[in-house]
């Protein structure tokens, strides 16, 4: 069992590389590609939880939602679709192109993180629901990168 200090600013993290890589895989890539967002949480400090600068209060995060959620109801009119999530197969192509830009952008991100094929949907159904949220009808490389970003443990160790 690791020390639980990994990536704490505050603490060390005494465990060795070998001693994280196999807690790690006790996870194994078929189940972690089924999990669409894999971020590591830092411990808040009190006063940043306390701090009211940057936050998104619920009413207006839920008016961001309705709209990206109206958007995709528009897109997939006259379709079984009905979310993002339910992308897969040609309609990925049809819904999520991103580009000359975004294909070189995502064959760097494969090369260097050696991401699976269900990893590449997930991330471009990511990128298309974050762009929904932005209101932008293009996926932009920003989309992409944060939808990688969201996928922390396919990274190698």
């Amino acid at each position: 069992m690791p020390c639980g200090f990994r990536g704490d600013e505050r603490h060390d993290c005494t465990c060795t590389g070998a001693k994280v890589r196999a807690y790690l895989s006790k996870l194994s890539g078929p189940l972690l590609d089924r999990i669409d967002l894999q971020v590591e949480v830092p411990a808040v400090p009190y006063k940043d939880l306390k701090a009211e600068a940057g936050r998104v209060d619920s009413a207006s995060m839920r008016a961001r939602v309705l709209g990206a959620r109206s958007v995709q109801a528009e897109r997939f009119k006259g379709t079984r679709l009905r979310t993002n999530s339910e992308l897969s197969g040609k309609a990925l192509g049809v819904f999520c192109p991103v580009g000359e830009e975004g294909h070189r952008f995502l064959e760097l991100a494969n090369d260097r993180l050696g991401l699976s094929a269900r990893a590449h949907t997930r991330i471009l159904r990511m990128a298309r629901t974050i762009a929904d949220l932005d209101q932008s009808p293009d996926i932009r490389v920003e989309h992409l990168a944060e939808a990688i970003n969201y996928r922390s443990l396919d990274r190698k160790a």
